[in-house]
């Protein structure tokens, strides 16, 4: 459905005996929140409000209530996108669903909107005749229940009645171990529109990966979203934890959510390409922009602490963005394809990143790259291995929070207004970290000093 209609959308709650709809849209975490109204009250057209700092709120529940966001704490609007409104899989009795955007009321979007924010990146690609194409790939694990945070996730009990022991990467079998979650989850994707295209048994421990079809960047981050929230509720439907986390198990495989990019024009051709197959300029400046400014944006593609414990030398996991054809151990990776497919995959961001800002901010810098016609570095050599290489990205939470804060260019893409937000949360949510003790401070600090 692609507007309010007030008797179709009546109509179509009637015929699925709806009784509420999840108003919801994606925090700064990408964590779904919003309000459960009545079904009739939303075919009504009810204007629906909620606080403006909550689109910020910290994933500990805590607010940062620093200059960007007024002491008056004032509302903003919910206003819902009809194009998702969707019936819920997850709900124990009849429910639909549809994603809003966060606009304030005087009718701006909200500065502080994951969703609002991607819209924005892609307006600019609108505004010159371009078009850009993602495709996330979209990495987790599954694991029995945790009931105590200070004990370590475990794989759950399979099928045949033992746990995983691990080395199954891209096992057949081990990938059925599961086929309960599997087969509702399948039809769960199928019902929200959610184009997946490979499903795959990863190298870790009950670790998957699911590639969506490629495609518009916000329905794209949409299904991303959905996918996420989905994979929780029915997990949990059948006693197992799906965890999103970019480095959930110690020395197991990290997490990432790798997007391949791509720009078409008005005619639908791809950009990075020339007429005879070869690459264009603009392809070179597109790798040189996210080469340029990726940096800046790192809290972006890892926005946690536990982010960076992903990002290990010597692992696929990049270290740095150096770029080449057919190589995994490169931070931009240029898969092998033909001219009309030819992209870029951003190998950087890990699947605890809020799929609309990594989105928007690998577009973003993008294309300030194509405009600024900026120059890449020599790509890997044929065979070459960057794993070894130097750190060229921030290696733990506190120096990329403070290059982000503290850029320029990272506020010139994503927005000022955002940025100072942004790094307010994750400022509380750091100190929030702070007031933990660890397993390790205790294992060596304890007896020794």
């Amino acid at each position: 459905m692609t507007h309010n209609n007030r008797a179709e959308l009546q109509a179509f709650f009637d015929q699925h005996g709806i009784r509420d709809v999840e108003c919801i849209f994606p925090d700064v975490s990408g964590y779904p929140r919003g309000k459960l109204m009545p079904a009739h009250s939303f075919a009504a057209g009810n204007e629906l409000r909620i606080a403006q700092a909550i689109p910020m709120q910290c994933v500990t529940g805590d607010y940062s209530y620093d200059p960007i966001f007024p002491d008056a704490d004032p509302d903003v609007r919910l206003v819902p996108d009809y194009r998702t409104l969707k019936l819920s899989p997850w709900s124990s009795v009849p429910r639909a669903f549809t994603i809003h955007d966060c606009v304030e009321l005087n009718g701006e979007p909200c500065a502080f909107s994951a969703r609002s924010l991607l819209e924005t990146v892609v307006a600019r690609y609108t505004a010159q005749g371009l078009t850009p194409v993602v495709a996330p790939e979209i990495e987790f694990y599954l694991t029995a229940p945790c009931m105590d945070p200070a004990v370590p996730l475990t794989p759950p009990q399979a099928r045949n009645g033992r746990a995983e022991a691990g080395q199954s990467a891209f096992s057949m079998n081990m990938l059925n171990e599961l086929a309960p979650f599997w087969d509702a989850f399948r039809k769960a994707l199928e019902g929200l529109g959610i184009q997946a295209d490979t499903w795959i048994h990863e190298v870790g421990t009950s670790q998957y990966e699911i590639n969506l079809m490629h495609g518009d960047p916000l329905a794209v981050a949409d299904q991303a979203f959905l996918f996420k929230y989905a994979a929780k509720e029915i997990a949990i439907q059948h006693g197992l934890n799906a965890v999103f986390m970019a480095k959930p198990i110690a020395g197991d495989q990290g997490s990432s959510m790798h997007l391949h990019q791509s720009v078409v024009d008005s005619a639908g051709r791809n950009i990075f390409s020339a007429e005879d197959g070869s690459e264009t300029a603009a392809f070179g400046h597109f790798i040189a922009g996210l080469q340029t400014y990726g940096p800046d944006l790192m809290l972006v593609f890892a926005p946690f602490v536990n982010s960076y414990r992903r990002f290990i030398a010597g692992t696929q996991a990049p270290v740095n963005l150096a770029w080449g054809y057919d190589n995994r151990t490169a931070g931009l990776r240029i898969p092998k394809s033909g001219p009309a497919a030819r992209r870029v995959e951003n190998r950087i961001a890990g699947a605890d990143a809020n799929p609309y800002l990594a989105i928007a901010a690998s577009l973003a810098a993008g294309l300030a790259g194509i405009n600024e016609k900026l120059h890449p570095s020599a790509p890997l050599e044929e065979g070459s291995n960057a794993l070894g290489k130097s750190h060229g990205l921030e290696r733990s939470f506190l120096p990329a929070h403070e290059r982000m804060s503290n850029s320029a260019s990272a506020r010139a893409l994503l927005g000022d207004a955002f940025v100072t937000g942004y790094c307010a949360v994750k400022a509380v949510e750091y100190d929030s970290y702070l007031h933990e003790i660890s397993a390790w401070e205790r294992r060596f600090l304890l007896p020794q000093v």
